[in-house]
This record gives structure tokens, sequence and C-alpha cells, in this order.
């Protein structure tokens, strides 16, 4: 018949096993870092080994090349006596790559503080631009440039990033007969917000292009009447209301070309140029680009 074990003898069972349990997790961590420091160490001796091979085969190729380009040098008396001085030298290469492995674990161990470094900076920086511990934060490579840019309206932005990209002349000679922006209007069918400037002159006077670039659109429909655009990189002008067109849809035209006459087609109340000035599609007052 099995024997009833007592209080006091599971008891002590249970602190058996538990103790044994322990001792095998400890020996178990142990042996993982010694497996580990084992691996980082094969590791280690890897490189060196690989580094030291480039290094020898850098070393080879310029012999071969050197001994090439001054074969009358190699095998003179001279340079077999030096080459006789080095060799009797005491190397100790047991030394040279204990020197050498500390050198070289040395530049990894730099390298991997300055990636640690890079990381914490990194994060640090998502958080700030995150508004993590107060408010949203912009960094910039130019923060003084960008900052101040920062500061301006779109339309600021845009009327500086014109002048700073494109070469602007006077398209016509006339009157400036109506505004950049808002402005009261004789009829209902003239739009108040004015998208450009309108040089009023006479019929069939000439019309020059007051930037190089391509035609990208060459139309007669619209309340713009007869009208060309003209574009280069993100800047787009438009001349409307025109009499007749001299270039088409795909032409490249030059600064001072002649590619249009004054006229008043489409939505017009007289004959002028609708004088209008784009980038990235969004109109500035042109009379802040250039004298009109």
């Amino acid at each position: 018949m099995e024997r009833t074990m007592t209080v006091e003898e599971r008891i002590r069972r249970a602190e058996e096993i538990y103790e044994r349990r322990k001792r095998n997790e400890g020996l178990t961590v142990v042996q993982e870092e010694k497996n580990k420091k084992e691996k980082n160490e094969k590791k280690d001796i890897k490189l060196l080994k690989k580094m030291l091979i480039q290094l020898l085969v850098c070393i080879c190729i310029y012999l071969v090349i050197y001994t090439i380009q001054n074969k009358q040098y190699i095998f003179s008396e001279d340079f077999i006596n030096k080459v006789n001085e080095i060799i009797s030298y005491d190397i100790d290469f047991k030394k040279l790559y204990e020197d050498t492995k500390n050198y070289v674990m040395g530049i990894f161990s730099k390298e991997n503080q300055n990636k640690e470094n890079n990381d914490t900076n990194a994060i640090e920086n998502t958080e700030t631009n995150n508004g993590i511990g107060g408010a949203v934060e912009e960094h910039t490579e130019e923060n003084g440039q960008v900052e101040e840019n920062q500061n301006l309206s779109q339309e600021e932005q845009d009327i500086l990033n014109v002048k700073n990209t494109t070469s602007f002349i006077k398209p016509v000679e006339g009157t400036i007969s109506s505004i950049y922006g808002y402005r009261e209007t004789a009829t209902g069918t003239v739009p108040k917000d004015h998208t450009g400037t309108d040089i009023a002159a006479v019929t069939g006077t000439k019309i020059k292009s007051a930037t190089d670039g391509q035609v990208v659109l060459a139309s007669e429909e619209g309340d713009y009447g007869k009208h060309i655009k003209v574009q280069i990189g993100e800047v787009s002008i438009i001349y409307a209301h025109c009499n007749s067109l001299y270039v088409k849809e795909g032409d490249m035209v030059t600064q001072g070309q002649e590619i249009a006459e004054i006229g008043s087609t489409g939505n017009s109340t007289g004959p002028h140029l609708h004088f209008e000035i784009r980038i990235s599609e969004r109109t500035v007052d042109p009379q802040k680009i250039l004298e009109l």
C-alpha cells in the first residue's frame, strides 16, 4: 500500500524541485551568454580575417604595379640591400595581430555608438515633430532661410519662387486698365476676382512673350477668347483676349518673340491684354513680379 506523504514532506519535495529548476535555468542563461560571446568573437575574427585578406590583396596589386613601373630600380643592388635590411628586423606577429584586432574593434564600437546616438536623436526629433512635450516644431537643414520663408504667406512664397526661377520682360506697351485681385465691375459678366492684370492698347498691337517657354495651350474657346498659355518649369503665363495668335500648341518661344496681337475676344469690354502669371496653377499679382 502506497505511503501517504506528510505535509512537511510535500513542502520539502516542492522546495527541492524549485531549487533544481532554478539551478537549471541559471545554467541555461550562463550557457546562452557564453554562446553569444563566442559567436561575437567568431564574427569579429571573421571580419578581421576578411579585412586582412583584402589588405594583402591590395598590397600585392600595388607591388605588382610598382614592380612593372620601376623594374630597373627593383632589381638594383641598393634595393636588394634595403629589402634584406627590412627582413632582418624581428617582427612580433602575435602582437601585430592583437593591435590590429583592437584597432578594428575600436572602429566598430565607435560606429555602433554613433549609430545608437543617431537613432536616439531621430527618435527625439520624431517625438518633437509630433508635438510630444510641447508645440510642434519644424527642423530644417537651412534653418535660417527656411524659417524666414515659413513666416511668409503662400502668395509671398509664390512671388519669391517666381522671381528666383524666371526672368520676365514687359509683354506690351499700354495702360493698366484693371489690376490683380478684387475689383468693382461695370457689368455682371466680368468677374470681380481678377486673376491677372489688364493692359489696354490699340487692337493689333503686337504682344511679345515675357519669358522663354513652350506653348502648352493655344485656344479660341471660353471667357479668355483667343489665348495662349506658355509654360516654363512650374511657372505658366496666360495671354488672353487676343485678336490673333502667331503660335500654336507645342511651339517653343523665346523671350521677346511676337506671339499674338491685342484684341477684345471672349468676355471682354474693350481691346486689352489679360496678362496672368501662375506657379503650380496658383495665380500671383503680375505687378509684383515685373513693372508693367
